[in-house]
């Protein structure tokens, strides 16, 4: 599995997936992975970003947990977070929708898609599927990704410093069972996106709600402010 695993230079959340997840799942999704770059499909993200969620947050310094469903399918969009896009393109809707809650629950306004200073504090953007291919949303499910995305929630489910699990949307909200650990809080609301934000995703207030959390056990809030000055980034 050299293909599939080569840009994943965390070796503990290497572990928590080799351990949790079926061999043969894990071979068969290269074989996928690898039969899509030899029919030349173009797939988002690139490749050395398939994993950088999990090489941005050590397993140990994870604090939150905003799960996502699969990559932007569209041209310069995807960049290894989830709900985030690179600093210089047009904001999608959901992430419209989240700058906007977090204006009403926080006072601050975004501008920039760009959430990697988000990761940098602990927040872990992570997509339910971390492959694409261009223009066919949810074109990689029920490849294997779920397995392995499954197994990275399982592992910090384990970690005995609390985090906060953000659960947007049905999707999200049914890996809810994989979180057993009395220690972290679960917020489950409606998705951002434009069909479901006004059933119940503009005034959840997970942002604060997250730092509150946080503060209880003297753990120091996210900054959600983008445009803050950089966060040191964790070394492993």
């Amino acid at each position: 599995m050299n293909y599939l695993f080569e840009t994943l230079a965390d070796d503990r959340w290497l572990r928590a997936i080799t351990e949790h997840v079926d061999s043969g799942v894990l071979t068969a999704l290269e074989d996928f992975l690898i039969e899509q770059q030899r029919s030349g499909k173009d797939i988002y993200p690139a490749k050395e970003n398939w994993f950088r969620a999990l090489n941005t947050v050590p397993v140990d310094k994870v604090k939150v947990v905003i799960l996502g469903q699969d990559p932007y399918h569209g041209p310069n969009q995807a960049h290894g977070f989830s709900f985030s896009v690179p600093g210089d393109t047009r904001l999608p809707p959901s992430l419209k929708n989240i700058f906007q809650e977090q204006q009403q629950d926080l006072g601050i306004h975004n501008s920039s898609g760009d959430l990697s200073a988000w990761a940098q504090q602990g927040v872990l953007l992570l997509n339910s599927v971390l492959t694409v291919e261009k223009s066919s949303a949810g074109s990689h499910a029920k490849k294997g990704w779920e397995q392995v995305t499954d197994a990275v929630i399982e592992a910090c489910n384990e970690n005995e410093s609390p985090i906060v699990f953000l659960l947007w949307g049905a999707y999200a909200i049914k890996k809810q069972s994989l979180i057993t650990n009395k220690k972290h809080l679960v917020l489950t609301s409606a998705h951002p996106s434009p069909l479901s934000a006004h059933r119940g995703w503009f005034g959840c207030g997970h942002f604060s709600k997250t730092n509150q959390y946080l503060e209880t056990f003297n753990l120091s809030p996210i900054d959600w402010q983008l445009n803050s000055q950089p966060q040191k980034t964790f070394s492993f």
